[in-house]
């Protein structure tokens, strides 16, 4: 989960560097902001994971 992680951190950061150098600005935020919410919902869903298997470790 950490390398697939890692790896849409760089691909976004090598899509804004090109859109960046290429002027489009406004496209290099929404797609590095399209990145962050990807991942943040990958940590949800991490998060989430871990609180089920806190729950029925402790049969809560």
């Amino acid at each position: 989960m950490i390398f697939k992680i890692a790896g849409i951190g760089i691909a976004i950061a090598v899509i804004n560097q090109i859109l960046t150098k290429a002027g489009r600005d406004d496209y290099a935020l929404m797609t590095t902001l399209a990145g962050i919410i990807v991942v943040l919902f990958f940590i949800i869903r991490m998060i989430s994971e871990f609180f089920e298997t806190v729950k029925t470790l402790f049969q809560l």
